[in-house]
């Protein structure tokens, strides 16, 4: 069961869409998608602000993705994955990268502070909380 669930894990990232990433630093707020509430930023200050292919009229407010780092000048990819969640849009036009991760989000999955990385994004839905309690 174990070996299905790893393999099932890299059989849906690879099904997941390539763009790019870069970091972006405060002020975080005010956000499109909840204006100056403080409660919208996930625990780690794992999150994102997305380019226009994403926002979806605003309706990618809350989505969370799963992303890794694939690649990018000087080897700045870490191992691993991390989850984020969109709060904002890309507040420059045109955006420079498919995705802006938060200064923690963008350090949790690369070495350089300044880089832009190619990554690797699948959306997810957290499942409810009664299923985490069993």
């Amino acid at each position: 069961m174990l070996v299905f669930s790893l393999l099932s894990n890299e059989i849906g990232f690879a099904l997941g869409d390539i763009g790019t990433a870069a970091s972006y630093a405060p002020p975080y707020l005010p956000t499109k998608c909840h204006g100056n509430r403080q409660d919208q930023f996930p625990p780690g200050n794992l999150f994102v602000s997305v380019s226009e292919g994403l926002w979806d009229n605003g309706a990618a407010c809350g989505r969370r993705y799963r992303l890794r780092c694939l690649s990018g000048d000087n080897r700045p990819c870490k191992d691993g994955t991390i989850d984020v969640r969109v709060v904002d849009l890309c507040r420059k036009s045109p955006c420079p990268s498919t995705i802006l991760l938060s200064t923690d989000a963008f350090s949790a999955v690369s070495r350089s502070r300044s880089a832009r990385i190619n990554v690797e994004y699948i959306q997810y839905v957290s499942p409810p909380p009664s299923v985490l309690k069993k």
